[in-house]
């Protein structure tokens, strides 16, 4: 179980991290504008056209830049400190999106792409929540963060399944190709954690990571607002 900081009544965030918030805030915003799931002229014709190995690079890169599924397991592995538990969690994870992508692909189930990628932005908006102790603060209660994160899990792997339902993907193939792009889903997980632990074992070394780690909470969150914010507008006006 994830150890929570709890909401403090007041505590003014620093100028360091005032600062890397508005530049993540802005960064989140240009994120959104770009798309978390959106896919280049480039990357798509390489996906229709190319083998197991297109898929497997593509998927290890729609992972690696793939903000709000960055932000999701930052939030998760905020308070993990055991190796672990950090297995335990991102294996959960792992699961969920993967079933979901397969799933979704090659059993033609389609969801509306604005909707899921709202719920995306939902579950890193609801992990920083969770980090600052606010469901036990506000009502009580701590949900079941494993649970949660397998649950987000499938919703993130519908994410990923709605962008390669749009690819004119030949059906010769079309399983090994899934499971390689799902493959490459893994490895670029894999990468972006360990930059993001490398990260965050240098960060709770430093004398102000208590402090900071609100900061840090609140910052995720409002990111996820944002990204909820955009998919939801692109759904209503699209």
């Amino acid at each position: 179980m994830p150890v929570a900081t709890p909401l403090p009544d007041s505590d003014p965030m620093p100028t360091s991290a005032t600062r890397t918030f508005f530049a993540v805030f802005a960064l989140c915003a240009l994120a959104g504008d770009a798309s978390a799931h959106g896919v280049s002229a480039a990357d798509r014709a390489f996906m229709e056209q190319g083998g197991l190995i297109a898929f497997l690079y593509l998927g290890a890169k729609h992972m690696v830049t793939g903000y709000d599924h960055l932000l999701f397991l930052l939030g998760v592995i905020f308070f993990l400190y055991r190796l672990r538990d950090v297995g335990l969690y991102v294996t959960l994870f792992a699961v969920g999106h993967s079933v979901t992508l397969l799933g979704g692909v090659l059993g033609d189930i389609r969801v509306n792409p604005y909707l899921v990628d709202a719920v995306i932005g939902l579950s890193v908006v609801y992990k920083a929540l969770d980090n600052l102790g606010a469901f036990q603060r506000w009502f009580g209660v701590q949900p079941d963060t494993k649970a949660a994160v397998l649950v987000f899990g499938f919703v993130h792997g519908f994410g990923l399944a709605t962008k390669l339902q749009d690819f004119a993907l030949p059906r010769a193939g079309l399983v090994a190709k899934i499971v390689a792009f799902n493959v490459g889903v893994e490895v670029g997980q894999l990468l972006a954690l360990g930059a993001i632990l490398v990260a965050m074992a240098y960060w709770r070394r430093t004398a102000a990571f208590e402090r900071q780690a609100f900061a840090g909470n609140v910052l995720i969150m409002t990111c996820g607002f944002v990204l909820l914010g955009y998919q939801l507008t692109g759904y209503f006006l699209g």
